[in-house]
């Protein structure tokens, strides 16, 4: 038998586990609160295994060790360093507002606080980063069975595609947990494996380091203009704030069971993530020595399992690979559904009723998924569409967001000025100075538009109170993350 015949079959046994999961999963997911956030009920290690497998996807695995390949810690600012950056301020400034607000959607948050013109904002940020995530997840899925059994990208899109789109739609929230959580034991596994053979058969990093280049672990910038600080300081921001305000996150926090465990499942998560996440990022700057002159640095990890393990190792090492893979995409695809069948259903239908809504969230994830499978097929470059996802976020939504929640007189007015100069900035700074970061002039633009805007503004539009999804007033004193990890305390179920 063929190491490709033994990897094919390692893949097909794996993908058929997914599913039988997904089935599992589906008898618990009979409303649109079970199906979108898991009935609430979610506990600390179930959550916070399922927020790092969120975050540990292909753009990880494949896009950040071809960015550490090429460009050591430099190029991997935005992620693991800016993905960690962006759990721990969840846990810390935003986890228990989001718990207390009860929300399905961020959108549901807009839409209270500023009303329906900038929900429908957050409508087309959240399904347009969304659809780019999970089609830059499914390049990555492209990308490992290329590398590793000659089927050619595309057929691998497609295949790893259906897969997804089938279990996730059957069993909704659940389901994403209950195969993150495998997925994530299985990459763990798979990173330590291929490390400690890689480092074994090279002689360990006595024979790796002197070759690096003395840049290798620089963490600021090269040069000191003000162009590269802007691109570095917004390689921090694409990620590491914007998605504070991710779809995918939000419904972790609101499926945890209560405060504590949406706290501490953020800051398990991040360090859990950047720990996790440096592994493929060293395997990445190995590579740059041992491996030079690849042609896709992309492909770096799936050569390093081919170079250094045994096939039937190699087959495992893969279901790592596509577990990363999957455990993002799925998030995004869940989070794409929810949104249309949460905030956009009603535009249609007014006052649909929860079976149609839960009929609308299932479906809606092989449509959405059908859009992130021409975006995949078409774009095919990992690391650049997950970042890119996030542009409309930077210039235009997360500044509202934020002071949303923490300026008590953020209103309307404030806010819709907010988003209307940052995609205008961003468009202007597009075509006039093509070579700066335009979505960061965007967030720039947009916050000092806010704090000029909305204190000027309160007389006529005065802004509203936080309420949370049953229109009750949101406490909002006692809200940083400062509960303990372990044992009881005084917080809302």
């Amino acid at each position: 038998m063929t190491t490709e015949t033994v990897i094919f079959l390692g893949v097909m046994a794996y993908m058929l586990i997914m599913l039988g999961v997904g089935y599992y999963a589906s008898k618990r997911s009979h409303s649109v609160t079970e199906f979108m956030v898991a009935g609430r009920g979610m506990p600390i290690w179930l959550c916070s295994m399922t927020v790092i497998a969120t975050w540990f996807g292909g753009a990880m695995m494949l896009g950040g060790a071809g960015a550490a390949y090429d460009d050591g810690m430099l190029g991997v600012i935005e992620d693991p360093w800016g993905g960690a950056l962006a759990l721990l301020l969840i846990g810390f400034f935003f986890a228990r507002m989001f718990r207390r607000l009860r929300i399905l959607t961020v959108v549901d948050f807009m839409e209270q606080r500023f009303d329906k013109v900038a929900a429908f904002g957050m409508v087309i940020t959240t399904l347009f980063s969304n659809i780019v995530w999970v089609g830059a997840m499914l390049v990555a899925f492209g990308v490992v069975f290329e590398s590793l059994t000659s089927i050619p990208m595309e057929q691998g899109i497609i295949g790893g595609a259906i897969v997804v789109f089938v279990y996730t739609a059957v069993g909704g929230m659940w389901a994403v947990a209950m195969t993150d959580f495998l997925q994530m034991l299985v990459i763990m596994i798979g990173l330590i494996v291929l490390l400690t053979v890689v480092m074994i058969d090279v002689g360990g990093w006595s024979a790796i380091s002197p070759h690096l280049n003395e840049n290798t672990f620089r963490m600021l910038p090269l040069e000191n203009t003000g162009e590269e600080w802007l691109n570095y300081l917004r390689a921090w921001m694409i990620i590491g704030v914007v998605d504070i305000s991710a779809q995918t996150l939000c419904q972790r926090v609101a499926s945890a069971k209560d405060e504590r465990v949406a706290q501490n499942s953020f800051y398990i998560a991040s360090i859990g993530y950047l720990f996790f996440g440096m592994i493929p990022i060293f395997l990445g700057i190995i590579g740059s020595v041992t491996m030079p002159g690849l042609e896709s640095p992309e492909t770096i990890i799936p050569a390093l399992a081919i170079e250094h393990l045994h096939p039937l190792a190699i087959a495992i090492f893969v279901g790592a690979m596509l577990a990363a893979i999957m455990s993002s995409a799925d998030s995004a695809l869940l989070a794409s559904a929810s949104v249309l069948a949460k905030n956009v259903l009603p535009l249609v239908k007014s006052d649909p009723s929860p079976k149609l809504s839960l009929l609308v969230a299932r479906c809606a994830i092989p449509v959405c998924g059908v859009f992130a499978l021409v975006v995949a097929l078409e774009m095919q470059v990992v690391f650049d569409l997950m970042i890119n996802a996030n542009i409309l976020g930077l210039a235009a939504i997360i500044v509202p967001f934020i002071m949303g929640l923490w300026w008590k007189k953020a209103n309307r007015t404030g806010a819709l000025s907010s988003m209307a100069a940052g995609i205008s900035a961003w468009l202007i700074t597009l075509y006039v100075a093509p070579e700066l970061p335009a979505d960061f002039i965007g967030l720039a633009a947009s916050f000092i538009t806010m704090l000029l805007v909305t204190p000027l503004t309160q007389k006529f539009d005065p802004p509203r109170e936080l309420q949370d999804v049953d229109g009750n007033l949101v406490e909002i004193s006692n809200r940083l993350g400062t509960l303990p990890l372990f044992g009881r305390s005084s917080i809302r179920e």
